[in-house]
């Protein structure tokens, strides 16, 4: 029908979900069963929207919302032929927000020609190398970066496709995996952490399970080995945002790279973000702008440019440069291999004295100690140092970890000054998105070490 289709957030605020429908100047508000709640309570908040329609088998009502339209009623009704929509492939066809975590979230609009491309880019067999035997599901949400773009590679590469909705616990997902036959999965560490647990504790198998993309941050080396080891599965990092559709590089090996011995092939994606794919350009610059060696040394803020990476925000905020690189608001390293190393988010970066600190790779250290399940790390003020680090952990149920253990497992790890000043246990916030929520752990604790 030629309509844009916007996916509000469900995990946002309902303040912010009024924003990100207000202002994307949403008129129909599909919604499942489950959000109905959540619908009735937004509804005085949406004088724009006209219709509401329930995504549930016929007979099925939402007594909240008043004036409900059934979708299957409404599929029912038409008499099964489609007229495709004859429109210029740069038309808009998927509007997604960011997560708003440092303001209003913002609109990014994705066109048809992009995510065909993008889709197409995905599936070749230096990124996710599908084929239509595989059987995809994604666990990351269509309003993030429209699932990472896995049910479009898929449709493209003409895949089963798997959707487990709001199932994201550790026995759901290994249900499906097992009864669906899933070959290639994705989804944010957390819900790989849960995922092993209930494999570990049940003895359950991965069924046909051979690979899985992880992203949103950081992959867990000893998450990565396990998967590996015990159960043969390859575990590949993926870095992106909803401002590239989200596919910028891929923890997949490449001729040069296998030239240096196998043991250093199978090391390396589990330390790097990933290498370049096609149709991305990436490249770090000094304070200055000045491009920088790829010597996986010289750490810089990373651009990156390319066919479906965002030019300006919706409806016409600018986004990346006159030039065409966007500037990602990563800080990270590119290596002679061409493979990226996320060091940190410019506003995550710690700086001690004058000195920078890596919170990611405090983070990367610690999650490898038994008994850590999501270990966080900020920078909250000192009185001498300005910054100091602050380590949060939260642990899996049952596990008991102590402050000095894991600063003896540091010790071992990270350099001297880098040793977090104050660690505490408690629950880690997480974004929307299923990320780190740092901003708010920040806020929490800002006076920790005053």
């Amino acid at each position: 029908m030629g309509a844009v289709l916007h996916t509000a957030n469900p995990r946002l605020s309902d303040k912010q979900i009024a924003f990100t429908i207000a202002h994307a100047g949403s008129r129909i508000l599909f919604f499942e069963p489950n959000l109905a709640e959540l619908v009735a309570r937004l509804r005085p908040l949406l004088p724009g929207i006209e219709r509401y329609v329930l995504l549930a088998e016929r007979g099925t009502i939402a007594p909240d919302v008043a004036d409900t339209l059934n979708y299957e009623a409404l599929l029912a009704s038409e008499d099964g032929a489609l007229t495709w929509m004859s429109f210029d492939e740069k038309a808009a066809a998927f509007l997604c927000y960011t997560s708003g975590t440092t303001g209003d979230p913002k609109g990014v609009l994705y066109s048809h020609r992009s995510i065909v491309l993008h889709g197409m880019a995905a599936g070749l067999s230096s990124a996710f190398g599908f084929s239509a035997f595989d059987v995809i599901m994604p666990c990351s949400s269509m309003y993030h970066a429209t699932a990472w773009g896995l049910p479009f590679t898929a449709a493209i590469n003409g895949c089963k496709l798997v959707l487990p909705c709001d199932r994201m616990d550790g026995a759901s997902l290994a249900d499906l995996i097992n009864e669906e036959g899933v070959t290639f999965s994705g989804g944010v560490p957390t819900i790989w952490t849960l995922y092993l647990a209930h494999l570990d504790t049940t003895g359950t198998g991965v069924g046909n399970l051979k690979r899985l993309v992880i992203g949103g941050s950081a992959v867990p080396r000893a998450m990565a080995e396990t998967f590996r080891a015990k159960y043969g599965v390859t575990v590949l990092q993926l870095w992106g945002m909803t401002e590239t559709n989200p596919l910028g590089v891929i923890s997949t090996p490449s001729p040069l790279l296998m030239a240096e011995g196998e043991d250093f092939a199978n090391d390396l994606p589990l330390t790097k973000q990933g290498r370049m794919q096609f149709g991305i350009e990436l490249r770090i610059i000094d304070g200055d702008g000045t491009p920088l060696p790829w010597d996986g040394e010289q750490a810089g803020a990373l651009q990156v440019r390319g066919p479906w990476v965002v030019d300006r925000y919706f409806p016409d905020i600018e986004g990346a440069g006159s030039d065409g690189w966007y500037d990602t608001g990563d800080i990270g390293t590119i290596d002679r291999f061409g493979f990226l190393r996320l060091t940190d988010r410019e506003k995550d970066v710690i700086k001690s004295g004058g000195e920078w600190i890596s919170s990611i790779d405090i983070e990367n250290a610690a999650v490898g100690y038994p008994g850590v399940r999501v270990p966080a790390v900020v920078g909250v003020y000192h009185p001498k140092w300005e910054e100091r680090p602050l380590l949060v952990i939260e642990t899996h149920e049952g596990q008991a970890v102590t402050a000095d253990a894991i600063r003896a497992h540091l010790e071992t790890k990270v350099v001297r000054w880098w040793l977090p000043d104050d660690i505490l246990f408690a629950t880690v916030p997480l974004t929307a998105t299923g990320k780190i929520d740092k901003k708010a752990l920040r806020e929490a604790y800002r006076n920790q070490l005053a």
